[in-house]
């Protein structure tokens, strides 16, 4: 349970990281959920629109000290700055209620699979994930065991022993695409099984968290609509997203933010058969990642490119929300776009998106614009070419 964990560093920095709270009509509940005893289970971070109760606790931003270690060597490629790291970012906790009870949903709700970027790990989205489940989706954001999370571990059989998965950067000697492609499609394959457990627990199949205090997962089985499933990620995650929608038919769509396409071979763009919203920054896209794109573009007359201006890499995370100076030594130069605009453009296009390609009865549907590409910090790529609208 990461609020029962001693906070690392100073109260007075958790101003550090201010994470907006979700602008939809549900309040949002999260909770850790670890299946299996093997690197074979599955460990997510579940967000879900939840009962709202007074005095509800807040979940540490970075769940535990080895994250920022992991985050310290990935990112920085310097070990020795996870004791600063803790200090500038340990105390900063989530605006959502920890372990709180799911609001039921006769109906029940559309759920999303996310998948997060290389050196990243399952709470570095909860941005993103927060405002959807606050317009009515459980997400369930991963962390993948392919060795490209900043770090994660799994739980063995025996009691309270823990086996860390470390980051691991390509061996020397083997050739990027190689190791990358073989970690996408462990990564998809695990966002397949993600839904394999939603699907099992819809089907009335007891399938226990082994996390202490865990949360009971056996709640989602009447509340879940399970035609109505999305795969979403950043970075290699959006590049994984995509290559879910192969795998696996009963995603209906992707949204890829700032899809990484380099790790996805050749032979697969024509077998993605659904539609994938890109969002993309104008700061990360190369010409050949674009030109990928577009060939899924010109297959699915419903998969949209849009860009947005004033952006880079790192502002479809929650290091967007990192004071200016933070964030500058962390990553170097920050978008001029103000993050809460991104996040709202992101959210909002997803979100028509999702409508559209889920047959969702809510209104979302004032945001189609964005689909389209209207709107002064958005351009669309079209097939020929950027046309800025």
């Amino acid at each position: 349970d990461p609020v029962s964990l001693p906070r690392i560093g100073c109260g007075s920095m958790g101003a550090m990281l201010a994470l907006p709270p979700g602008q939809g009509p549900h309040r949002v509940g999260c909770t850790d959920v670890m299946v299996g005893h093997t690197r074979q289970g599955l460990f997510l971070r579940l967000f879900y629109p939840c009962l709202p109760r007074a005095g509800a606790a807040e979940p540490l931003w970075i769940p535990r000290s080895e994250y920022c270690g992991g985050l310290a060597d990935a990112t920085l490629g310097r070990r020795w700055c996870s004791a600063l790291l803790s200090i500038a970012i340990g105390s900063c906790t989530v605006p959502v209620s920890w372990n709180e009870p799911l609001k039921p949903r006769s109906s029940g709700y559309p759920l999303i699979i996310f998948s997060h970027g290389l050196g990243a790990f399952r709470t570095l989205y909860s941005s993103i994930c927060t405002e959807l489940a606050s317009w009515g989706f459980v997400v369930a954001a991963l962390e993948h065991r392919d060795h490209s999370a900043a770090t994660t571990y799994f739980c063995t059989a025996e009691a309270g022993t823990e086996q860390w998965i470390p980051f691991q950067r390509v061996p020397q000697g083997q050739k990027e695409f190689y190791f990358r492609n073989k970690q996408v499609h462990q990564r998809a394959q695990e966002c397949v099984r993600a839904l394999r457990l939603f699907q099992d627990i819809a089907g009335g199949r007891s399938v226990p968290n082994i996390l202490p205090q865990g949360w009971d997962l056996s709640v989602l089985k009447d509340n879940l609509d399970l035609t109505q499933v999305a795969v979403m990620g950043h970075s290699f995650g959006g590049v994984t997203a995509v290559l879910a929608l192969v795998k696996e038919p009963s995603f209906r769509c992707a949204v890829a933010l700032d899809a990484w396409m380099f790790p996805l071979e050749n032979l697969l763009y024509p077998e993605v058969p659904k539609p994938v919203l890109f969002i993309n920054t104008e700061k990360f896209q190369t010409p050949e990642n674009i030109a990928k794109m577009k060939r899924l573009s010109s297959r699915n007359s419903q998969t949209r490119i849009v860009t947005m201006l004033g952006t880079v890499h790192e502002d479809q995370t929650d290091f967007a929300f990192l004071p200016g100076k933070l964030f500058t030594r962390i990553f170097g130069r920050r978008g001029t776009l103000d993050p809460h605009k991104a996040l709202a453009i992101t959210s909002r296009a997803a979100l028509a998106f999702l409508q559209r390609h889920l047959k969702l009865e809510e209104e979302f549907g004032q945001w189609d614009e964005l689909l389209e590409g209207v709107g002064d910090s958005v351009v669309l790529d079209a097939p020929f070419g950027r046309s800025h609208l």
